[in-house]
């Protein structure tokens, strides 16, 4: 595998070997999986470039290395693992939204100080 930046994008068969995704007749990345795998998750979401090809970036392949991990170690089905993944995402999504809640209460809150001094300065 060529030497790129961790922040690079990597081919389809750079991520077939960084998830040891390996045919066992033949030795060759198993990039068919991925392929799959993309068509099961819509968390998977590579990059497709000129000549359809396919590149990830890493957080992509975090999700992928995730997958694997819960499907080959764990050994849970697809189902599981999308309903495992969905789950997680609105989680993460509830998570933002609190989060974004916070900082907006904080700043209106900022900005009704700041007027509540300017009035007691009038007085």
């Amino acid at each position: 595998m060529m030497n790129k930046e961790k922040e690079a994008y990597k081919s389809i068969k750079e991520v077939a070997e960084i998830l040891n995704l390996y045919n066992s007749k033949n030795g060759k990345p198993n990039t068919h999986t991925i392929r799959y795998w993309e068509t099961e998750f819509k968390q998977i979401k590579p990059k497709i470039f000129a000549g359809k090809r396919r590149y990830f970036d890493h957080n992509t392949i975090s999700i992928l290395k995730h997958i694997k991990y819960l499907l080959k170690d764990k050994g849970m089905t697809i189902k599981g693992v999308k309903n495992y993944l969905n789950e997680n995402s609105k989680l993460d999504e509830v998570n933002n939204t609190s989060i974004n809640a916070k900082n907006i209460l904080k700043n209106k809150l900022k900005k009704i100080s700041k007027i509540v001094k300017e009035i007691k300065n009038i007085n």
